[in-house]
């Protein structure tokens, strides 16, 4: 008889908490949201962060910000959002690079990928394109190669910083072609860019909206696009696969989350909202001028992604001797 009147009480305080998260979301939203962004404006995470943010703005009837914390290697932005209030005003824009590969680089992580965030979607997907300033004598990939291990140390290349996807991406390209070319690391994609269109930096393997309109204009020569297929904003850049290097391939991806125990009422309903927004023909048209491939995931499916992702990074990252150092 105790243990029934136990079971009682928890069902019943369960049903407590679950009427509670009930109405709590249907109030939600009554003041602005705010998505926090783990880099500095410019690159593909910001731009993201802002193609959801007008749209959402519109579909969920309340303000949505955007809100820049660089640093870290994206552990500011990341650290912030896991001790925030899980009520679904304070949301973490997450970037593949950081989400990802942090927990292999990083013995002290002081966020865990899995248990400190809540899926809401997947958001947008980009290939990388390997571009070079149009001081170095190349004008394909084979010859980059050749040019490279000709001139061991010679050449620089940027990354968006420590553990990101360009810093990685750009080892893993060294150790398949054994070319020997420096890391400069920088907080962003934006200062990364203006370093390297003025030459102080030759090489930057990155997300076409960080270059894009510059391999356009010429500033940047675009040696290849590192997906299965060419990308629309710059045709005549062919695939690594076509320019000689199949076994070099490398995506991003940014998706949206919320604190842990965030109630799932109110995921669902961001959920939703999120879906709707990226569903409106207008962002799609500024996707694609921006170089970015919306592919909305429901919070499973973008779970599902991280926890293949986690192991198979973790296998790169150490295969190819990186760290942060």
């Amino acid at each position: 008889m105790k243990t029934s009147r136990i079971i009682q009480k928890l069902f019943a305080l369960l049903a407590i908490v679950l009427s509670f998260s009930t109405a709590y979301a249907q109030t939600f939203p009554d003041r602005p949201i705010v998505l926090v962004v783990p880099n500095p404006p410019g690159g593909l995470v910001d731009t993201s962060a802002r193609l959801l943010s007008e749209p959402l703005t519109r579909v969920i009837g309340e303000p949505v910000i955007v809100d820049n914390k660089p640093g870290a290697s994206g552990n500011t932005a990341y650290q912030y959002v896991a001790k925030a209030k899980p009520d679904g005003y304070t949301l973490l824009i997450s970037y593949s690079g950081y989400h990802v590969a942090n927990p292999a680089l990083m013995d002290k992580l002081p966020w865990d990928p899995i248990k400190d965030f809540s899926p809401i979607a997947l958001l947008t997907v980009s290939t990388n394109v390997i571009a070079v300033h149009p001081s170095v004598p190349v004008n394909n990939l084979k010859e980059f190669i050749a040019y490279a291990k000709a001139n061991p140390g010679k050449l620089n290349y940027a990354s968006q910083g420590n553990g990101s996807v360009s810093h990685i991406g750009t080892e893993i390209f060294k150790q398949i072609t054994g070319v020997e070319i420096v890391h400069v690391p920088y907080k962003g994609s934006g200062p990364a860019v203006q370093d390297v269109l003025a030459g102080q930096v030759q090489v930057f393997i990155t997300t076409p909206p960080s270059v894009m309109q510059h391999v356009q204009s010429g500033k940047l020569k675009g040696l290849a696009v590192t997906g299965k297929t060419r990308h629309p904003g710059m045709p005549n850049v062919p695939t690594t696969a076509e320019a000689g290097l199949p076994s070099f391939q490398l995506e991003s991806w940014v998706a949206l989350y919320a604190p842990a125990e965030t109630p799932a009422p109110v995921i669902a309903k961001l959920t939703d909202a999120v879906k709707a927004s990226l569903a409106l023909p207008e962002v799609k048209e500024r996707a694609d001028t921006a170089g970015v491939e919306l592919r909305y995931l429901t919070p499973a499916a973008t779970d599902a992604l991280l926890k293949r992702e986690l192991p198979y990074w973790n296998k790169a990252i150490k295969s190819a001797h990186i760290t942060l150092d």
